[in-house]
């Protein structure tokens, strides 16, 4: 009897073994990680001054997970750059290669279904795993869609060897001396830091693209948000300035208070009483 129970334990853990070799852990790809590269395309496309178009990002199975059409483009875009991310997901390349191959001759390959062979897809590779597709249309160029769909693609990627920054507190101090910038977002990510100073009023302001985030660490003053910005104008991109705000809400900031101003609220530092020193995090 022992005998047999051992020869059915065996061949229970042979036929565990053989299962266990035939499962392979799969990576996949989250809503998160779609918003992700979207972010980072993005991104690119602002330090580039690149026009967004559509960013469609599609998971393994070539099903849509995340699209971003930005104002103004055009009204195909959202499709073209779904095929573009399915084509890379579902043959596990760049769709430039496509594009070359029928440039060069093979026309018969237009004859597939489902397969947009247009400059702009990428596949999503984590750890050596294709986990999805990113797509752009939209851009200023076939080649710089293509960039973009590669700098979104890479960022599932480079989350993970991104370096910590850090500032000691004498790089600190210096800032908030003369009110500085600490992280201007050169490193791709979707936020700045400013050591901000104030010791007199501002004019009114309007971010169209930032949110910021004020933490106050010392001094009071009279701040406003909402209402109108009076002789509003640009004094850059998607930054205007003014003289006043007409109307909005008042209050009294000092040590320890944050406020959250979204984009596209008028703000204004009505008055500022001795020297005021704050945080600002600029998120878009």
């Amino acid at each position: 009897m022992k005998n047999i129970l051992g020869t059915l334990g065996l061949i229970a853990l042979i036929f565990a073994g053989v299962a266990t070799a035939q499962i392979a852990d799969k990576k996949s790809l989250t809503l998160e990680g779609a918003r992700t590269v979207i972010a980072a395309a993005k991104s690119y496309a602002r330090q580039n001054n690149a026009p967004g178009g559509v960013i469609a990002v599609v998971d393994d199975g070539g099903n849509l997970v995340a699209l971003e059409r930005l104002d103004g483009t055009f009204t195909a875009g959202a499709n073209i750059s779904i095929g573009k991310a399915k084509t890379a997901v579902m043959f596990k390349r760049p769709t430039k290669f496509f594009e070359d191959v029928i440039k060069n001759g093979r026309t018969a390959m237009v004859a597939l279904s489902d397969f947009t062979p247009l400059q702009g897809g990428v596949p999503i590779a984590v750890d050596g795993q294709i986990v999805g597709g990113v797509g752009v249309s939209g851009a200023s160029s076939a080649a710089q869609d293509e960039e973009l769909a590669m700098a979104g693609a890479a960022a599932l990627n480079d989350q993970k060897t991104a370096a910590v920054t850090f500032f000691d507190s004498q790089t600190v101090d210096d800032a908030f001396a003369k009110g500085a910038v600490l992280e201007d977002g050169s490193n791709g990510e979707n936020y700045m830091v400013h050591a901000s100073r104030r010791e007199k009023p501002g004019m009114s302001e309007v971010h169209e693209l930032d949110t910021d985030i004020i933490y106050v660490l010392g001094g009071t003053a009279t701040f406003i948000t909402g209402g109108k910005s009076i002789e509003s104008r640009m004094v850059a991109a998607n930054e205007y300035r003014g003289t006043m705000i007409d109307g909005g809400e008042t209050r009294q900031l000092k040590k320890g208070d944050v406020v959250i101003v979204p984009k596209g609220t008028p703000h204004w530092f009505k008055q500022v009483d001795g020297t005021f020193l704050y945080y600002v995090v600029k998120v878009r």
